[in-house]
Order: structure tokens, then sequence, then C-alpha cells
């Protein structure tokens, strides 16, 4: 461990990140169990953060508060992709008639930072900041992919390929195989492999360098989209707002210079 590093700090994150959509209210047992922390350390980091006002507690149950809002406000403020996608995304949604996001690559995940939802077609309710695993989502793909190869081989050795539909690919060689795909043809189209019935297909979004920086994607339902309807369709319309938000964020770079 890094000599510098702040263990009682990390742990203190480790706390907050605990709380997710699917368990916004855990108890203290809980929060030990998912930081790996012993029950007296959960409590004092809980008691600590709620006495600053990220964290209240009903007694039993601990849960955050909005002001933890305030922790990424100054990385989302200084954040000028989010601005500039949110109109091309509501564009794009109403041309096509779907849901329509804007990705980051954060560690293993994909992290939204822009979204404009038609219908909600997962279980889960899909929020800026929401994170799923990169590599089983459209967006992670096309942001994996433009990885540089010791970066890719770090992550794939650090990242476990859960199954989480019996469409995942779980094996790194064939996910590797898929990534060589996508860079090739500069898309990613991901068939139920988050959620059975969840199709989506992303493209990159790149900066003035040719830095690939997020990624923008389309969501759609099986039911009522196949995979060839998604390539003819969706993918025309989806990589000219990349092109659009690509062209907006070089403007804006060339602005500020």
């Amino acid at each position: 461990m890094m000599v510098d590093h702040v263990q009682s700090l990390a742990r203190g994150l480790a706390v907050i990140r605990a709380f997710s959509a699917a368990e916004p209210e855990l108890t203290l047992s809980q929060v030990a169990r998912t930081t790996g922390l012993s029950r007296a350390a959960a409590r004092r980091f809980l008691i600590t953060l709620a006495d600053l006002g990220y964290v209240r507690s009903d007694g039993r149950l601990f849960s955050l508060t909005p002001r933890v809002l305030e922790l990424g406000y100054a990385y989302l403020s200084s954040l000028s992709l989010p601005e500039v996608a949110d109109p091309h995304l509501e564009r794009l949604a109403a041309e096509v008639h779907e849901s329509a996001s804007v990705a980051v690559l954060d560690g293993e995940d994909v992290v939204y930072v822009a979204r404009v939802a038609t219908a909600r077609i997962m279980r889960v309710t899909i929020n800026i900041g929401t994170r799923f695993p990169a590599y089983c989502t459209s967006m992670g793909r096309v942001l994996l992919s433009a990885l540089p190869p010791d970066e890719l081989d770090a992550y794939l050795a650090r990242t476990e390929l859960r199954r989480l539909t019996s469409h995942t690919i779980v094996l790194p060689a064939a996910l590797r195989a898929e990534l060589d795909q996508v860079r090739g043809r500069g898309w990613a189209m991901v068939d139920q492999e988050l959620e059975e019935g969840l199709r989506s297909i992303a493209a990159p979004i790149r900066d003035r360098s040719g830095r690939t920086v997020a990624a923008v994607n389309v969501s759609t339902h099986a039911s009522r989209t196949t995979l060839q309807q998604a390539g003819r369709e969706l993918l025309p319309p989806l990589l000219a707002t990349a092109a659009k938000i690509e062209a907006d964020l070089a403007s804006l770079s060339v602005a500020r210079a």
C-alpha cells in the first residue's frame, strides 16, 4: 500500500458506496458485511457520516442523505460532457423512440453522466451516477475496446466476469475477441447480457485528439426490436449523434483554448 494512502478515508468512502439503488437502506450489520469492516468500525464511520450530514438513521436502518451529491458536484459541474450531450440525447430519443444515454468508464464500471429515458425497460431505475459492469454493457465495451493493451490486460486480470444472464460473455478470450470486433467496426451491440430482454447499441465519443472519452447508447427491449432492426434503424442516428456531440465538444475546447 502506498505510504500516503489514508486508510480511514478509503474506509469512509467504502461505507458510502455500500448504499445503492437496490439497497438504499442498510443495517449496521449489512454495512459491515458489505465493506468488510468490523461492526464497531462500521458504526464509527456511520456515526461520523451522520454527524456530517451525509447519513441518516431511524435507529436501525441507515440511508444516505441528499448531501452526498456535494461529493460529486465539483466533478459534474466542471465536466462539460453532460451539458453538451443532453440536447443531442433528447433529439435522438425523440427520433428513435428509445432511451439514450452517455457514460464514462470508472474502474470496472460504466457510470451514467447523461440520460434521456422514454420508457423503463430494466428492473432497476437508471439515473445519473448509476453504475453497471463494463464488460456486459454496450457502452462499456466501446470504452474497453479503446483502452491501451496494458490497461485492458489489467482490467481483465482484476475483473470477475460474472454470468448475469444466459447470454453473458464470461470467458476472457471471448470478451477479447468481441472487443476486437467493436474496435474494428467502431460500435458495440450487446444482446441481453446485462439483463434478459435488454438490447443496446453504443458508439464512442472522442475528443479532439481522437481519444475515446465517453460512449453514447440507445437501449431497447428485445420484444420490439430485433438485432437486425437495431443495426438498421438505431445505429445510423446513434452514430450521427455521437458525431454531433464530438463536434460540440471540439468547438467548446477551441473556445476555451
